[in-house]
């Protein structure tokens, strides 16, 4: 008798050695089984149906785990609290290959909902000529997403989906926020399979402008990792607000990537007319003007030494009912110097639609100024 139950001790050990070493695959930490990376610390989830609905257990966070308030730190704070809004937006399109047949193709990115009856904030260029948007939340839910509104000039949508009581981020005040304070990102690098990373650093700058196709924007900073995929989600502080919209990514040879995040102030005011319109009303003057650097482009060259030369007018447009003629060249507005078209766009853009600009022309050697009221910015039309 004790033969036999020392043989069932050893096979069932045996047995027991085979389950712990079988999904391991030869390689601790390569990535390639459930369980814990050893070189990154990250849950890794193997192609096996079985592990991965296990994994897919273990993964999901506990609301109610009891932790060390040492470990209990404000990146693990903001997981639990804002990492539930944060969801993965699919845009499906349609493209054209060298051939002229069209195909579909997909990109990944991320939003954040803000409103628990299924308003979600992203990125523009995430939802840029989608034919359609599915929204994968952090349920493992997904629905399809509407299109709300969206602006090219701050890269911010709004996407609408059916549904109710879904979680919702806190929106903070950029205002607020200095530079060294903790800093969390949110979002799905690289795809869905990365769905809800966290990554951790600090607001490393304030009002970082970059030049984007004459545009110029104020942004973020940071440190914390944001890669493809992330553009669309969430920038966090220590306190579990949402002071940024991760929107674009700098990088270069030899330098570590700089992540940037669109201020949330500048995103509440666009998000509110998309909502209303479904665009954002801008002022606009109803010229085109040229500096150096946009002449050349187009195959002119200038020997401007100040200002902006009017290459064209719209009669049925604000400039063109104060008397502005093809020639002219901008000197000023509101007597603020004005030498690119990017220097004219942010001047126009202080304004309101309505409001009355004075524009110091030089017109022949001679220097007039015109009083301009700045009308909205007619639609592009989608026939």
């Amino acid at each position: 008798m004790k033969s036999k139950n020392l043989a069932k001790i050893i096979c069932a050990a045996a047995v027991t050695v085979a389950v712990t070493f079988s999904g391991c695959g030869g390689n601790l930490g390569s990535g390639d089984a459930d369980g814990e990376n050893t070189s990154t610390g990250e849950k890794t989830v193997s192609t096996t149906p079985k592990v991965t609905e296990a994994a897919t257990m273990t993964n999901k966070p506990e609301s109610n785990a009891k932790i060390s308030d040492a470990r209990n730190t404000p990146a693990v704070r903001v997981a639990r609290t804002v990492g539930p809004a944060v969801v993965g937006i699919t845009n499906k399109a349609i493209a054209r290959d060298m051939f002229n047949r069209t195909f579909e193709t997909e990109g990944v990115g991320s939003g954040v909902i803000f409103q628990s009856d299924g308003y979600i904030i992203t990125n523009n260029h995430v939802i840029a000529g989608a034919k359609e948007i599915i929204v994968s939340l952090s349920d493992g839910n997904s629905i399809t997403g509407t299109l709300i509104g969206a602006d090219e000039m701050t890269d911010i949508a709004v996407v609408k989906v059916d549904a109710k009581d879904l979680p919702t981020a806190t929106l903070g005040d950029s205002d607020e926020v200095v530079v060294g304070e903790p800093a969390i990102a949110i979002g799905n690098p690289m795809g869905l399979e990365f769905q809800g990373s966290v990554t951790v650093g600090v607001i490393s700058a304030l009002n970082r402008t970059l030049d984007l196709n004459d545009k110029r924007v104020k942004l973020f900073q940071t440190d914390a990792a944001i890669s493809p995929g992330n553009s669309g989600g969430a920038l966090v502080n220590a306190d579990g607000e949402v002071i940024g919209i991760n929107s674009a990514k700098l990088a270069t040879n030899g330098v570590e990537g700089m992540g940037f995040a669109i201020p949330i102030n500048t995103v509440k005011t666009i998000v509110k007319e998309l909502m209303d319109k479904g665009y954002v009303a801008r002022p606009y003057l109803g010229v085109t003007i040229f500096d150096k650097p946009t002449a050349a482009r187009y195959g002119y060259q200038l020997t401007l030494e100040k200002g902006v030369f009017v290459f064209q007018v719209a009669l049925d447009s604000p400039a063109g009912r104060a008397g502005f003629q093809r020639g002219d060249i901008i000197l000023s507005i509101d007597d603020t110097e004005v030498n690119s078209v990017t220097d004219v766009r942010n001047a126009v853009a202080s304004h309101k639609v309505g409001d009355k600009v004075k524009v110091l022309l030089d017109r022949d050697g001679k220097q007039e100024t015109l009083e301009v009221t700045l009308e909205e910015m007619p639609q592009p039309s989608n026939q």
